[in-house]
């Protein structure tokens, strides 16, 4: 048996802007817990958490990871969290796992994008979270600012429960507003800012309980326990919202701040509630139980150099043996486990046993993916699955050798298992290997761990668009193949009808044939002729498509026929019959949403009218606008980085294949000019 309990457990991502100092808060206090025996800092690429070479190059977190800490009677799980909005895959997976949060304020910045981000994942999941303002001791340091800014942003539930003594320079320690001796040890402005904090900071604690309420109002002392007890019942609810302050690197507030951590966040039977699928589609919530049948969901894996593949996931009832093994619902298959692990950033630690609430690892599993759900056989149960963000941004990959050309492509489905938001394919049109992220600096990352894993160069570009070639018109033409060069001859002579259908139609091959014209047996070749016609088109080099065409006539020799001589006349035919029905080029168009804050709705609206966009619609949503268009792909390449640099990245986007509409004729004259003039260089070679 577990010598602790699902009461003793705690699961806390830690979220913020990019550069705010989660992981330093982090290193700290796993120094401060005994978990580290130094303490490690970014720049010196020491840290526990970023440990990868990318992220040591980058002074900045890649992937979230997980460490453990044990104090007094308390195991807490923490997951770090990218604060960079092209890894906000990393965070929506971590946010599954964990039962509340920290955010993090840069000081000097106060609330930036990825606060406002966080913040909204934070409420989709209902989790209750507290802040802290962290850089205190950096010059412009605005503890006041940050606090103003966050109960205007976020609602007045957001309340200090410390307070700084000094600022920037002159920060040398925290005090707890519930303590009356801390605050009677400061002098002069502090004194009474901090006094009249603890003033609201005990008048929000009160109207929370209904008891204390009364009490307080008929002129009566709140103890620190009382006030101390109200408020976690109100952090749980997400009606109070604490704010801590410090300096991570230098270590000041840090062990005040896991004081607290231990006071005020969620066990993980206190959790929002859970809630999955029976076989039959029944929905019911999870019973946060250790007596309960097991279930988990994994929400991240990890190739580890020396044990292989690691899942990691999160226990929400029951338990789990090393030795074992479990049920994959989502995959619908069993699988065998051996040792079980905790996670300490690259580090495992072997444990015996698992308990509802604990986030622990396995290697070497088969089937198993990111957002499966694991359980009992007899007791079946299926967790929705994590909603990941579509990628944004696309480009083609090019092995630099020609010997990594098999490589490059499972080293890419590696990177991709790992990463939800990352997706690799062949455009089956354009034979071209693509890959594809939420943001430039993704798809950056992942070229360089091609290098650095797996040893593989490539050059990035720009994927062609997979353009298309249709007609317009009706066409009636013949085509003979007749050739004589001694002995026997081949001869193939067919009429055809060319004609438009409905986009998205496809191709459809009819056989009119009537009195033997052409013998049964030569009806395939013809059409095979056509499609292989098709297939290299007739203006551009791209496939037809969305036509109907009808062999009607024809004549054929009674030695000279052949397959082969049928399939060149109807290629031939073809060719001249599309030539003649007014062939158009076809574009792909996506319907493309883009949420962002409602004063960059008109700039917005403007760029996507210059990129050939039609806005179709527009949704309001929590604090944005979502605005709905469709647009040429070929216009959409370099969207990503432009809408960042429009909105101070508080823009997003997503985008989703449509239908194929007709290029415009300027657009299409450059095009078609592009590939004869290709073809004539090629000619000449």
């Amino acid at each position: 048996m577990a010598d602790y309990t699902i009461k003793d457990i705690r699961n806390i991502a830690f979220v913020s802007h990019a550069g705010s100092g989660k992981t330093s808060l982090i290193e700290a206090l796993l120094f401060n817990s005994g978990a580290s025996n130094r303490f490690g800092k970014v720049d010196e690429g020491n840290t526990v958490c970023d440990y990868s070479p990318d992220e040591i190059e980058r002074r900045t977190s890649i992937n979230s990871k997980v460490v453990n800490l044990n104090i007094q009677r308390y195991r807490v799980h923490i997951v770090d969290t990218p604060g960079y909005a092209d890894f906000i895959g990393e965070l929506i997976s971590a946010l599954y796992a964990v039962d509340s949060a920290v955010v993090l304020l840069d000081a000097t910045a106060g609330i930036e994008v990825g606060t406002e981000r966080v913040w909204e994942n934070l409420s989709q999941h209902n989790l209750p979270a507290l802040f802290f303002i962290n850089k205190v001791d950096k010059e412009n340091a605005e503890f006041l600012s940050c606090v103003e800014a966050l109960k205007k942003q976020f609602g007045q539930g957001c309340v200090p429960v410390q307070f700084p003594v000094g600022i920037a320079s002159t920060f040398k320690a925290v005090v707890n507003l519930l303590s009356e001796k801390e605050i009677e040890a400061l002098t002069g402005k502090d004194k009474e800012l901090a006094a009249k904090f603890r003033e609201g900071l005990i008048e929000t604690a009160a109207e929370k309980n209904d008891a204390l309420l009364e009490r307080y109002l008929g002129g009566a002392s709140l103890t620190e326990e009382e006030v101390a007890g109200s408020l976690r019942d109100a952090v749980l609810k997400r009606e109070v919202f604490p704010i801590f302050c410090g300096s991570a690197t230098n270590n000041i507030g840090v062990k005040e701040l896991l004081s607290w951590l231990l006071k005020l966040a969620p066990a993980p039977d206190e959790r929002p509630q859970k809630f999955y699928k029976l076989a039959n589609n029944e929905e019911r919530s999870v019973e946060f139980k250790e007596s309960a049948p097991f279930s988990a969901q994994v929400f991240k894996t990890i190739s580890d150099p020396y044990v292989g593949q690691l899942t990691i996931f999160r226990i929400f009832s029951g338990g789990i043996k090393s030795d074992s093994g479990f049920y994959n619902s989502t995959q619908q298959s069993k699988e065998r486990i051996g040792q079980l692990f905790l996670m300490h950033g690259k580090d495992q630690q072997p444990i015996n046993e698992a308990i509802a609430g604990d986030i622990v690892a396995v290697a070497k599993l088969k089937d198993t993916n990111i957002g499966d759900t694991l359980c009992d056989e007899k007791n079946q149960v299926l967790f929705e699955t994590i909603p990941f963000p579509e990628p944004a941004i696309s480009s083609s990959v090019k092995p630099k050798s020609r010997g990594d050309e098999e490589k490059i492509s499972g080293a890419l489905q590696k990177l991709a298992s790992e990463d939800m938001t990352l997706r690799v394919g062949r455009d089956e049109q354009t034979k071209e290997l693509i890959i594809s992220g939420i943001g430039d600096l993704h798809i950056d990352v992942m070229i360089g761990r091609l290098k650095k894993r797996f040893g593989v160069e490539v050059d990035i570009g720009t994927p062609k668009v997979a353009y298309k070639e249709t007609v317009t018109k009706l066409s009636k033409v013949q085509g003979k193949y007749k050739r004589q060069s001694g002995g026997r001859g081949q001869y193939g002579d067919v009429w055809l009808q060319t004609e438009p259908l409905p986009r998205g139609s496809g191709f459809e091959f009819v056989d009119k044939i009537v009195g033997g014209a052409i013998p049964k047996n030569y009806i395939p070749a013809v059409e095979k002729g056509v499609r292989e016609a098709m297939a290299e088109g007739v203006l551009a080099g791209y496939p037809v498509i969305d036509i109907r065409v009808t062999l009607y006539d024809g004549s054929y020799h009674v030695v000279d026929s052949s397959d082969i001589a049928f399939k060149i006349a109807g290629a031939m035919a073809f060719r001249k019959g599309a030539l003649e029905a007014s062939p158009v080029l076809l574009e792909p168009i996506m319907n493309v949403v883009v949420d962002v804050p409602e004063e960059f709705m008109g700039d917005i609206a403007g760029n996507l009218n210059s990129r050939r966009g039609r806005i179709i619609g527009m949704e309001v949503h929590s604090k944005s606008q979502a605005i709905k268009a469709q647009a040429p792909l070929a216009e959409m390449f370099k969207y990503a980085s432009e809408l960042r640099s429009m909105t101070g990245c508080r823009g997003s986007y997503s985008m989703k294949f449509s239908h194929y509409e007709e290029v415009p004729v300027k657009i299409a004259q450059t095009i078609i000019a592009q590939y004869q003039a290709q073809k004539r260089e090629e000619q000449e070679k």
